[in-house]
């Protein structure tokens, strides 16, 4: 994770671990790697998705990259030493020692602007048969992101808000990547899935979207201005996404993924 204000928090961006989960094992799944020598995940949150490639690749020397301070805190219990480690560093500012043969990275490309570049640049440090693999969401035009976009811009809120709306174009469509993968000389997979999450519990659209896209908004608010922006904001997904018959409620969730793989 990268590039939102201030820092992440664990315990609030896991409450959906299973849910968001799933996207990480579904872009593995299509990375063909045998038995690569160093795989890097980029934005490696709490660590225990970047665990779970040790069991993928039991030769491999796995490192796992952040920003935030707190996720890596979390992470270090699934370090083992000289198979797995974690380091602190911004995804757009970090080098590679020497060629990756495998370079993941989970739901963390819509927090760099002009990511583009930057995909083109980790193309160009794959070993020979490397891969490269991304996920990004797709859903900047949902209600999710839409609504919080209009309160941000409200009138009572722009001159506060207004730069911290969601951007909808924050990540490029499939034939975007599609491009950009291709352009940098890697054959191509790129696909899209939405995901219906099924939720529970009182206001469960607005705790998914507390640990995420709701952030940057909340992070330049206090006390009672947060309560108000966060109510109103709330009035607005119970309309968006009603609660059904059985009590629960259903977020369709787009999600965006590229796998490049590097001539060997």
């Amino acid at each position: 994770m990268t590039d939102a204000p201030g820092d992440w928090d664990p315990t609030a961006y896991l409450r959906f671990a299973g849910e968001r989960g799933r996207p990480f094992a579904d872009l593995l799944a299509q990375v063909g790697a045998v038995d690569p020598a160093v795989v890097v995940d980029l934005g490696c949150g709490d660590g225990s998705a970047t665990a779970t490639l040790l069991r993928r690749w039991p030769r491999a020397a796995v490192t796992g990259v952040d920003s935030s301070a707190s996720m890596l805190a979390a992470a270090a219990e699934h370090a083992v030493p000289g198979r797995l480690t974690f380091a602190l560093d911004d995804v757009s500012d970090w080098q590679p020692a020497g060629p990756v043969d495998v370079l993941l990275s989970n739901a963390v490309l819509h927090w760099v602007p002009g990511h583009a570049g930057l995909l083109r640049r980790w193309a160009g440090q794959l070993a020979p048969g490397g891969w490269l693999a991304f996920q990004v969401p797709g859903n900047w035009r949902a209600p999710t992101h839409a609504l919080l976009a209009e309160l941000c811009r409200s009138p009572r809120w722009a001159p506060r808000l207004a730069d911290a709306a969601p951007d909808p174009g924050a990540v490029l469509e499939p034939a975007g990547y599609l491009d950009v993968l291709t352009g940098a000389g890697l054959a191509a997979d790129v696909w899209e899935t939405t995901y219906l999450h099924v939720l529970t519990g009182e206001d469960p659209v607005l705790r998914w979207v507390g640990g995420t896209v709701l952030r940057p908004a909340l992070a330049r608010l206090d006390g009672q201005e947060a309560e108000d922006f966060t109510a109103q904001y709330a009035g607005a997904l119970h309309r968006a996404y009603p609660q059904r018959d059985d009590g629960t409620t259903v977020l369709p969730f787009r999600r965006l993924f590229a796998v490049g793989h590097r001539a060997g």
